[in-house]
């Protein structure tokens, strides 16, 4: 299928030039960028863009979709990490495939609504009879049409071995290995354009053991897929690893293999210089999740010292219920804002936080096809309007908008693979209607624990 957006006031490409097209068309074909400018052809759909401006999709490096149906709990409000976990186990452990389906159609429809095109999530909590997880969020992606990375997560450790979550949510390493093969086999897709991937991802050194660490990073590496964890999060995980095992967090992540240019950490907030340098000389990624962060008084990235080095960041909303929403637009205003008062000029532009969610995050997932709009890449890109009262000035400069000044409102377009999925603030392949009545109805049960 032929596909023109004809007139675009602005392209942001995000691009390696950093280009900025004006008073253009974007062709897609097929689910692939095929022209900026002139195109011959006469083509099978066309949208009226003179008014907008165009950018690359966002792209979320790190979630938890099922966290969407624990969010604004007033019992855990204001708890750090450890308490917030232990309080909320209690309720996830009640996790079946029709709440997964629910909140992950939830929260990747908020995504799709604020440019996102492809979310990873970190699904780690899989209850003793709770069905096919995995299975149950690609029926979510499916639906909606949004790109998606899922990870097949894992916990070996509960309260009786010195871990957090309790024995009902753990499975022991043989159980974690055979489901995340089979996992590998029925779903991950590496190939171009792919819309399923599949990532191995332990969950953190205090719910994790060393043998699900070492053994997974074995078996994804036997497959080609990538891998992922929580890692230098708060100072209680550094203080965690240092008791049981005599070494800072990233020093014990890196005796298990878990460094390299397959491996991506989510957070990584206490790192000191030297870890710094080794993750930029493994080329080992990082997951950025500011709101996260703030909301639960973990720290501040060294983003800056990152970038300087060369590692690759991507951003990501984290939650749902460590942040409460799941957009990436707000994702972007709060990483400037935070960045902005901590690290000064320093800190990078309003431009630069946009290519952490484009560029920044298809690298961080492996994606050499996505983050970018030029020739070649997968069409995926979001258009909002330019001309509204809410914009006036903002768009002076359209690349730094998101960080300096915010956006807030759901996209006017958004592509994914060619295919529109938000149209005028809708999602078009979903009945909300039906999806907030099954969920109030799912809800009751889920939250029963409380």
């Amino acid at each position: 299928m032929l596909t023109r957006l004809k007139n675009i006031d602005t392209i942001v490409s995000c691009d390696v030039c950093d280009r900025v097209f004006r008073h253009t068309d974007l062709w897609f074909l097929n689910g692939e960028i095929v022209a900026i400018g002139p195109y011959d052809g006469e083509p099978d759909a066309e949208y009226d863009c003179s008014d907008m401006i165009v950018y690359p999709g966002l792209i979320n490096v790190h979630h938890h979709l099922y966290q969407y149906f624990t969010r604004n709990l007033s019992k855990v409000q204001n708890y750090a990490l450890f308490d917030w976990l232990k309080a909320l186990y209690g309720v996830w452990k009640n996790l079946n495939e029709k709440t997964v389906l629910l909140s992950s159609c939830a929260g990747m429809a908020e995504l799709m609504r604020y440019g996102c095109t492809t979310c990873f999530d970190h699904h780690y909590v899989f209850p003793n009879g709770s069905g096919d997880l995995l299975a149950a969020q690609f029926e979510a992606a499916d639906v909606l049409g949004i790109r998606m990375h899922a990870s097949r997560g894992s916990m070996d450790l509960s309260e009786k071995d010195g871990g957090l979550p309790p024995d009902s949510v753990v499975q022991t390493v043989d159980e974690i290995l055979k489901d995340s093969e089979s996992a590998i086999k029925a779903y991950h897709d590496p190939g171009r354009f792919s819309m399923r991937q599949i990532v191995l991802a332990p969950c953190s050194p205090f719910s994790a053991s060393s043998a699900l660490y070492r053994e997974s990073a074995v078996l994804a590496r036997q497959h080609g897929v990538q891998l992922h964890t929580h890692l230098c999060e708060t100072k209680d995980e550094e203080a965690y690893t240092l008791s049981a095992f005599g070494k800072r967090p990233f020093d014990y992540l890196a005796s298990l293999g878990w460094t390299g240019p397959d491996v991506f950490y989510a957070h990584g907030i206490h790192f000191n210089d030297n870890e710094l340098d080794a993750i930029a000389d493994t080329k080992t990624k990082i997951a950025h999740c500011p709101v996260s962060n703030m909301k639960l008084s973990s720290g501040v990235m060294r983003l800056p010292d990152m970038l300087e080095r060369g590692i690759d960041v991507g951003l990501a909303v984290d939650g749902s219920a460590s942040n409460d929403g799941s957009d990436l637009m707000d994702e972007m205003r709060s990483a400037y804002l935070v960045h902005r008062l901590t690290w000064g000029d320093r800190a990078p532009s309003g431009y630069m936080i946009l290519k952490l969610a484009t560029a920044g995050s298809a690298k961080v997932l492996g994606r050499s096809d996505l983050g970018s709009i030029e020739v070649g890449k997968a069409a995926d890109v979001f258009a909002i309007r330019k001309n509204t009262s809410d914009l006036l000035c903002a768009v002076s400069d359209p690349t730094s908008l998101f960080g300096s000044v915010g956006y807030h409102k759901p996209c006017d377009l958004v592509f994914v693979n060619g295919k529109l999925t938000v149209l005028n603030g809708a999602v078009i392949h979903l009945d909300e209607d039906a999806l907030l009545r099954l969920s109030q109805t799912e809800l009751r049960r889920f939250l029963s624990a409380l």
